[in-house]
């Protein structure tokens, strides 16, 4: 008899999308300040992080390679970008730098959303979102382009908006048993 498992993806996808609203709404420069930046910090240890690295954990468990891969990476991401914000200024990071770790990110997330070619729409969104908003805000580092770094903002709110969106559907269709809220199965 096989162990029924529950489903970790609306977990890390929650963990990630209300992460990623929360600093997008700062970059986005509708909020600033200490405040903001201390909720985001937070967000991105705990929520963003941990609860990103528990749902990768739980996607191992489960022989999903994608969602092992994408949820352990992203928290951990998170909790990296957490240490650059607290340490960067102590350690003298160079202007333009983050543009390189923000490109890694957008080209391991390229990859990532090839592979949801042939899963459903929403996860397609949150990867195609996701590469964008890494390289826009890549693009604003490098060139110290405010205005590049708040479109960003503004597409980054997009891009968490659609996870959430994706972890609330796992969560009420499978309590409902049936499509409340659609994904965009994909074509067989």
């Amino acid at each position: 008899m096989s162990e029924a498992r529950a489903n970790p993806a609306p977990l890390g996808l929650m963990g990630f999308g209300m992460t990623t609203v929360l600093l997008n709404i700062h970059n986005a420069g509708l909020f600033g300040g200490g405040e903001s930046m201390s909720v985001i910090l937070g967000m991105g240890i705990f929520y963003g992080g941990l609860a990103q690295i528990i749902a990768g954990i739980m996607e191992f468990r489960k022989g999903n390679t994608f969602g092992t891969t994408a949820f352990t990476s992203y928290g951990l991401f998170w909790i990296s970008l957490v240490f650059i914000v607290i340490f960067g200024d102590t350690w003298g990071t160079s202007t333009g730098f983050m543009g390189w770790y923000l490109f890694m990110w957008g080209l391991f997330t390229c990859y990532m959303w090839t592979a949801t070619w042939g899963k459903n729409r929403a996860l397609q969104v949150v990867f195609s979102t996701l590469t964008i908003l890494f390289w826009l805000l890549a693009v604003g580092d490098w060139f110290q382009l405010p205005l590049v770094t708040r479109i960003a903002g503004y597409e980054g709110i997009v891009c968490g908006l659609s996870a959430i969106y994706l972890a609330a559907a796992e969560v009420i269709n499978e309590s409902k048993g049936r499509t409340v809220l659609p994904i965009g199965a994909p074509r067989d």
